[in-house]
């Protein structure tokens, strides 16, 4: 993991400006608040861009690739905030986890609910978005489900993200169904679409988002969650941190900035994107057979 990880900050570093996550024009050194951070200067974001509009990467013409979502813009806010340099470091979902449970990031951003467990790895922040989740399957199976009772059936099979609150809720909701678990929601809706799954547990700002670019996928039902919103993940222990990023948080809100961060992502996500890491020359993987 450790080399890995170095690999994708080394080519990370190159696409800085691409991504539009540059810091300021200085030389990194010292911030505002004098907040210790991994790389002094830095502000080190893991984060998951397999989940729009929180975090993906929006193509153009030419399949170059842009890291963008909400959650993208958000961090170089905070990072301006705290007169810190944004380092991006994209890898998959529980590596997110994993990471900032180690201190080898600041922050991690992948759309997480503030499940009780992450406090093991990491601290909340405030919540900052507020959505649902839901149950989704493709028109052709929807007359499967009648509601949420109904995919609790042995004879369904039923995906979610590894590691992700909609696992949980699927262990909850649907125990006898046949549970398969895959590394990203990219791969959740490719099988779903190519019918090897019949529905799926995904956030529902997400779904809406796949939803334009795959009209025959169908939310069933939401589905109840009492902790629905999400949370940055802040280095353990880190408590200045933590305190000066809910200032930033509440910054953007109060000044409109999140707002349009959120529009801003929508419609992106409503384009020709890549969710998932990009390959070590910064392209977009070729798709294999």
């Amino acid at each position: 993991m450790k080399k890995k990880i170095a690999t994708i900050l080394a080519v990370f570093m190159t696409l800085t400006a691409l991504a539009g996550c540059s810091g300021a024009d200085s030389a990194p050194g010292g911030n505002k608040f004098n907040l210790k951070t991994v790389r002094e200067g830095y502000l080190t974001v893991a984060t998951s861009p397999d989940y729009a509009p929180f975090e993906f990467y929006a193509l153009d013409e030419n399949n170059k690739a842009t890291l963008a979502g909400f959650d993208i813009a958000l961090a170089q806010y905070i990072a301006d905030y705290l007169d810190l340099t944004l380092e991006i470091v994209p890898m998959d979902f529980n590596g997110t986890i994993s990471e900032l449970g180690s201190k080898k990031c600041d922050l991690s951003m992948a759309g997480y609910s503030p499940d009780p467990n992450r406090l093991i790895y990491m601290d909340f922040t405030d919540i900052y978005y507020t959505s649902e989740q839901s149950f989704v399957t493709i028109s052709g199976k929807a007359s499967n489900f009648t509601d949420l009772a109904s995919i609790n059936n042995k004879d369904m099979k039923i995906g979610v993200q590894i590691g992700s609150i909609q696992a949980e809720l699927a262990k909850k909701y649907a125990p006898e169904a046949d549970i398969v678990e895959l590394s990203k929601v990219t791969n959740i809706i490719a099988d779903l679409t190519a019918g090897n799954l019949d529905g799926a547990f995904i956030e529902t700002p997400v779904v809406e988002a796949y939803m334009n670019n795959y009209p025959e996928l169908q939310i069933v039902c939401k589905v109840p969650y009492e902790d629905n919103g999400s949370v940055l993940g802040v280095s353990k222990g880190n408590a200045d941190l933590l305190k000066h990023v809910n200032e930033a948080i509440a910054a953007s809100k109060a000044d409109g900035s999140f707002n349009k961060f959120v529009a801003d992502a929508i419609e992106l996500a409503s384009g020709k994107t890549h969710e998932g890491v990009l390959d070590e020359n910064g392209n977009v993987p070729e798709q294999k057979d």
